[in-house]
């Protein structure tokens, strides 16, 4: 039973590094959900791409038809475990950091409406 126990034991020894990756990607998953919503919302009451959109009496500041970086994370119910931090309001990326590891994080990034490109969102998981 102790042999079995020792060979065992290392694949279960890692679980916190898989919690804190599938706590990034339902983070990833959760914002592209958001995003999805306000975009849909937005379609819907027949806004255009720059108009804003409210969002459970909260209201979601809308470019190039998604979510601007700054109010991306109030579009979200629950960022419970993550720092959410502007990378630099020049940059238009905030990040999602869990637990304050560094590079164990989720980066939104708005879209650019000059050149008809849309948000991304960006998995870091190296420093999980």
């Amino acid at each position: 039973l102790g042999i079995l126990a020792a060979a065992a034991l290392p694949r279960f020894s890692d679980l916190s590094t898989d919690a804190r990756r599938a706590a990034l990607s339902g983070m990833a998953g959760s914002i592209r959900a958001a995003a999805g919503i306000a975009k849909s919302t937005q379609l819907a009451k027949g806004l255009t791409s720059a108009q804003d959109v409210t969002l459970d009496g909260t209201i979601i500041q809308m470019q190039a038809g998604y979510p601007m970086a700054e109010t991306i994370s109030a579009a979200l119910t629950d960022t419970a475990g993550f720092t959410v931090a502007m990378v630099a309001l020049s940059t238009s990326v905030v990040n999602f950091t869990l637990g304050g590891r560094a590079n164990c994080l989720v980066a939104y990034t708005e879209g650019v409406p000059a050149t008809g490109a849309v948000y991304t969102v960006t998995v870091t998981s190296s420093g999980c």
